[in-house]
């Protein structure tokens, strides 16, 4: 028993270590990532969460509508589950500074916080996240980037008591 203990330990331990990527990582492109104007509009987006042993949990579509009002951007999230579950979030972000941003929904635990620098978007909060069976408390450390003038990709990180659970990986689309 106290070997399983310990490679259990070890396991969380080095998951701890996984490399996260940083706002001051280089940047592959010379795009500028501007949230305001990739997501005023019409987004689709597909995506999925993995836990971190590597096993995919569920898969989701998300059908996003965005104002941008010059101060505040709404995000109206449609979220639909491969079960045939769906949820709506409706984000409420503000720009606070050239490259800094606050932002509310329900079941976000606090202000959510946003920094961007290049073609690199950070988005950090904790929320009362819905699962099938009830809700599930987590932290978010999302990181978007700017592919194309059409496409950007998330890779969100999860954890709960601070120890990683998994990540969740979106595709957005802007729809022309």
């Amino acid at each position: 028993m106290r070997i399983l203990v310990m490679v259990w330990m070890l396991a969380v331990g080095l998951a701890g270590c996984t490399g996260k990527p940083s706002i001051d990582d280089p940047k592959l492109s010379d795009r500028v990532l501007k949230i305001e104007e990739f997501f005023d509009g019409h987004v689709l987006a597909t995506g999925q969460f993995q836990d971190t042993f590597g096993t995919v949990r569920r898969r989701f579509d998300v059908d996003i509508k965005g104002t941008w009002d010059g101060t505040t951007l709404t995000l109206v999230e449609d979220f639909v589950y491969e079960d045939g579950s769906e949820e709506q979030r409706i984000w409420r972000m503000t720009k606070t500074g050239q490259n800094t941003w606050t932002g509310k929904a329900d079941g976000v635990l606090g202000t959510a916080k946003g920094r961007s620098d290049g073609d690199t978007f950070n988005w950090a909060y904790k929320i009362d996240l819905p699962v099938p069976d009830g809700t599930l408390r987590v932290a978010f450390d999302d990181w978007l980037w700017q592919f194309s003038d059409t496409r950007v990709y998330n890779r969100g990180y999860m954890k709960k008591y601070g120890v990683d659970i998994g990540e969740v990986q979106i595709t957005f689309d802007k729809v022309r």
